[in-house]
């Protein structure tokens, strides 16, 4: 039986999963050997919907979505208050006062987002970031959304959309309090994370708002490719944790032992769609950073290393005569992109990034990604039968993004970024599908 990765945002709750390549990051562990297992996978439950058959969940993430609180308010938001000053001191991880506290702290900072889409409805969960009403939420959350509310202790609020990032499954939306107070989560830095740290997810699972559950870090830098029906979610860099994250999580926060925002819960990983103990969060530090982008109206931008490739496998390797059986081809250049300028050639085969191991197209996307936008990463290749290293200075996708803008009729974004690594839609090589 395949693994899980179940799907939150509303979707017909009918019809094949989307499967997709996984891979580890630079100067992390290693990846699964690729025979143990075929991983299937879904964005995370983190929008559940209203159809009664609890059976369906595995196929698109859908339950009864429980009603909404009251009715919205309007008026100005206030600018002035600030995240919570309840003092949480991390002690013994292991008392329950120390859940509690985090809880007392943390829960006012986290809402339950509800959206109708054409699919039907569906609830997820977000995190306030500010008083002016910006809340942080997956893109799958709100992907498709007609209408969005938010509801936050005994109110409800309409909700727009600010700006979102789809690669990236990020967004932002905003609510107009009025009167009302609100509480922005203080936000801690998820870099100084380690293997252990306790934890705690915050959400709306299953609909059941303002729910908590603790748990450990159980490992860093986890990283994945998504296939869906509208493109492919690159996550990078993901906190794999033990605390439940069950859908209706997806967007909520995953925060440490002082109640602070290090993650925000996106994934999980499951036989039975619910959760079973591998949940996976976007870094803290990496989320706000998008969000504020968001809000400050910019485009976000990621690594982009100026190609397309193609995956070797062994047949291909013998029918090219190529040196190895594994890596990514290079089989285009962009014109004076990092790549070229550095001196990569097409019929290069890319075998390492740094010090992890390239062994698809796929692999080669994860790792670019997992670097910023001015990093120099040492790109070990083949060529012909000589092993060969050159330092790439990793460039913006900003002008592909702008030429997506000017060119709508050419595909999604993601689509043509995809496109420079040399994605199928449709398919790979390596047998995965795509929904």
């Amino acid at each position: 039986m395949s693994d899980t990765f179940v799907s939150g945002a509303p979707v017909p709750p009918q019809g094949p999963q989307p499967q997709a390549s996984r891979s580890q990051q630079p100067k992390r562990p290693k990846k699964p050997h690729p025979g143990l297992r075929s991983l299937l996978f879904g964005l995370l439950g983190g929008v559940i919907g209203a159809v009664a058959v609890v059976a369906v969940l595995v196929v698109g993430g859908f339950v009864a979505m429980p009603s909404s609180a009251t009715s919205g308010k309007t008026g100005s938001a206030g600018t002035t208050s600030s995240s919570q000053t309840v003092t949480v001191n991390s002690g013994d991880s292991t008392d329950t006062t120390l859940a509690n506290a985090v809880a007392q702290k943390a829960l006012p900072s986290v809402v339950s987002i509800n959206v109708t889409t054409s699919d039907g409805e569906g609830v997820g969960s977000g995190v306030v970031l500010d008083t002016d009403g910006n809340i942080l939420t997956n893109y799958h959350v709100i992907e498709g959304a007609q209408s969005i509310s938010v509801s936050t202790g005994d109110a409800s609020y309409d909700a727009t959309v600010v700006g979102s990032d789809e690669s990236s499954d990020l967004a932002v939306i905003k609510i107009d309090a009025g009167d009302a107070a609100l509480t922005p989560i203080e936000v801690g830095d998820s870099s100084t994370l380690q293997v252990g740290d306790w934890v705690m997810s915050l959400g709306s699972p299953f609909g059941l708002e303002q729910s908590v559950s603790t748990g450990i870090v159980s490992s860093l830098y986890r990283s994945t490719m998504l296939q869906n029906t509208s493109g492919n979610t690159i996550y990078t860099n993901l906190i794999q944790t033990d605390a439940t994250i069950n859908p209706g999580n997806s967007g909520g926060a995953l925060v440490d032992d002082e109640g602070k925002l290090v993650g925000i819960n996106s994934l999980i990983e499951s036989y039975s769609g619910s959760s079973s103990g591998v949940g996976f969060a976007i870094p803290g530090n990496y989320a706000v950073e998008v969000a504020q982008k968001l809000i400050a109206g910019q485009t976000v931008t990621h690594a982009y290393i100026g190609g397309s490739f193609q995956t070797v496998t062994a047949n291909n390797a013998r029918s090219n005569s190529l040196s190895v059986n594994q890596g990514a081809y290079v089989a285009e250049l962009a014109d004076d992109g990092p790549a070229a300028q550095a001196g990569i050639q097409k019929g290069d085969v890319i075998t390492a990034l740094d010090d992890e191991e390239i062994t698809s197209s796929d692999a080669l996307v994860l790792a670019v990604r997992s670097h910023s936008v001015g990093d120099t990463v040492t790109v070990t290749l083949m060529r012909g039968s000589k092993q060969m290293q050159v330092q790439v200075t990793l460039g913006s996708d900003e002008a592909l993004q702008q030429q997506d803008s000017d060119s709508s009729s050419q595909g999604s974004l993601l689509e043509q970024y995809l496109e420079q690594y040399g994605q199928q839609r449709g398919g790979s090589e390596d047998g995965y599908s795509r929904r």
